[in-house]
């Protein structure tokens, strides 16, 4: 049995699995980033790169396995990950720029490491093991705090020229709309992303005091990517207009997707997919009045992703393939 080690490396969180080759992680790991200090100031490149190897070997030791006994190391890190370099260029989450962690990786432990941008690896995973196996085009979106995307054509993952393609959440559909984290103004994150969901459910709540919805809130303390569901669920008119506004959004941004790449499959992620049809069944059938193609024969098929955190160790592992 061949082994391959995933690492996904995050703003708060290192995890790492040892993967085998059915796509299974028969061991993992998680470690702080330690990503800022007191001060709130970007650590030392040096001090997050000691966490990454010591996720890795923590992982192997669960495994039973040297990490040198492992095929590949792939890591899926945020940021702009040259892949011809094996360098981070750029990680705004990490303060990294222009960092040589393939070599540096490489160095350690004596294998073939892979590099790539975070959301890009997850996507991949669900490419490979998850909602998207078998098909040849996919597009994955997870909403989240922002909005990350991946995308797969013919089996490879798409970059771009410069390594930074497949930015889905920072195209804009409301032109001059609220202002992104990106500097732009109306991007589909700002809109789809749980965090645009909970901006939402916040303002209809101060318009509706009395509503069911806010009554939830003042119960439960705080605002989720949830309430508006769980109130609509109960029948609250105002927790069913958040979440039809909601769909409007998002339907737009994917239709937009879908009709630029016509991809086999279009995944979707982030705690808000578990309302499970509650948000799939009204998103298809608005998806399906916008998209261009609506008259064809094939379309997109839209799923809700089924590896949640899993994805970026398992697509990370499987770099070797991209």
């Amino acid at each position: 049995m061949a082994y391959y080690i995933g690492v996904d490396v995050g703003g708060t969180n290192i995890a790492c699995g040892v993967v085998n080759e059915n796509c299974e992680i028969i061991a993992r790991s998680k470690v702080k980033t330690n990503t800022r200090d007191k001060d709130n100031a970007p650590p030392e490149y040096a001090v997050v790169l000691e966490e990454i190897k010591r996720a890795v070997r923590i992982a192997c030791e669960e495994a039973g396995i040297s990490p040198s006994a492992a095929e590949t190391i792939g890591i899926g890190c945020p940021g702009i990950c040259n892949q011809t370099t094996g360098v981070v260029e750029y990680s705004n989450n990490l303060g990294f720029l222009n960092v040589p962690l393939k070599a540096d990786m490489e160095s350690e432990f004596k294998i073939p490491v892979y590099l790539e941008n975070d959301a890009n690896a997850a996507a991949f995973g669900e490419f490979v093991a998850g909602a998207a196996k078998g098909a040849n085009s996919a597009v994955v979106i997870t909403l989240g705090t922002g909005v990350g995307s991946g995308i797969v054509v013919d089996g490879k993952i798409y970059r771009g020229s410069n390594f930074a393609g497949g930015e889905i959440g920072h195209t804009v559909i409301v032109m001059d709309g609220l202002p992104c984290t990106c500097g732009r103004r109306g991007c589909f994150e700002a809109y789809s992303s749980a965090t645009g969901l909970v901006r939402m459910t916040t303002q209809a709540s101060e318009l509706n005091p009395e509503s069911l919805m806010t009554k939830m809130i003042r119960e439960d303390g705080k605002v989720s990517a949830r309430t508006a569901y769980k109130a609509m669920k109960q029948g609250d008119p105002v927790g069913k207009a958040v979440t039809d506004q909601y769909i409007k959004y998002l339907s737009c941004g994917i239709a937009n997707v879908i009709n630029t790449f016509q991809p086999d499959i279009l995944c979707i992620g982030g705690g808000v997919c578990n309302e499970g049809d509650a948000l799939l069944v009204p998103l298809k059938a608005a998806v399906a009045e916008q998209i261009y193609s609506k008259h064809s024969a094939k379309n997109t098929d839209i799923v809700i992703c089924k590896l949640g955190n899993d994805a970026g160790i398992i697509g990370a592992a499987m770099l070797f393939k991209s």
